[in-house]
């Protein structure tokens, strides 16, 4: 897997024009994730970490355990969105569309995604998918994320983005992020990836292509964090589509 890493000192819409978007592409198709070095100054993730105490930004809280997800906790964010997290959301999304209808298009799927972030909410809107999904999650000792899609509709966004807050070794250890794909007629595949702090994760949420003898044909993801060693760990999620 390639790591690409960007300059420190850039504004954040720049840092994310200046990706290698060829770069990261080869990587979703032949892997179903790419890693993104620094995405994230410290002090933007120390920042976004901060903001998990603030009740009035988020719309609602899940316990883990209680929903048999796991245990640990996340907050979904309220509308309007803290400007780095809707940052994050919108310039993220329009890089991504070509591949999104691309894999669309391999794996015989009929959704193919407008240009701009706006006109894909108002679709999700129009389906009743009214509620934000970016979220921060919460991880103290012992606690972990069973392995699962972030589906929240009938509209999908096929592509998703993981941002580590907190610094591994520092604030917390163990908490490794792992994704599981599973081939027809195969045994599932393990990958798990070595975050730090700033680091980016873009990545599946539920199937991606494969090119295969005959054609590509469709693979089933499912991501998680394992079990938190000690500390406390902190993550951004953004997730592109809205739920019900």
């Amino acid at each position: 897997m390639t790591q690409y890493s960007l300059p420190l000192s850039l504004p954040l819409a720049q840092r994310i024009r200046n990706l290698d978007w060829p770069g990261l592409s080869n990587d979703l198709d032949g892997q179903g994730h790419a890693l993104i070095q620094h995405l994230l100054l410290p002090h933007e993730c120390e920042q976004l970490s901060a903001l998990y105490a603030r009740n009035e930004l988020f719309r609602s809280r899940v316990v883990m355990e209680q929903h048999g997800l796991g245990r640990g906790e996340y907050q979904y964010f309220a509308y309007p969105l803290p400007d780095i997290i809707e940052r994050l959301r919108t310039d993220f999304y329009p890089p991504l569309v070509p591949i999104a209808n691309r894999w669309n298009q391999l794996m015989a799927l009929a959704a193919r995604y407008p240009d701009s972030h706006r006109e894909f909410l108002l679709r999700c809107h129009q389906a009743g998918q009214t509620q934000p999904t970016p979220l921060l999650l919460q991880y103290d000792k012992d606690d972990y994320n069973c392995l699962h899609q972030d589906l929240y509709g009938e509209q999908m966004f096929p592509l998703q983005l993981t941002i580590l807050l907190s610094k591994p070794e520092k604030d917390f250890s163990g908490g490794e992020f792992v994704m599981i794909e599973q081939r027809p007629r195969m045994q599932s595949r393990p990958m798990v990836m070595p975050l730090r702090q700033g680091d980016g994760l873009l990545f599946a949420v539920s199937h991606r292509p494969v090119q295969g003898t005959r054609g590509s044909y469709r693979v089933t993801l499912r991501h998680g964090v394992s079990r938190i060693r000690w500390g406390r760990r902190h993550t951004a999620g953004i997730i592109f589509h809205d739920a019900r």
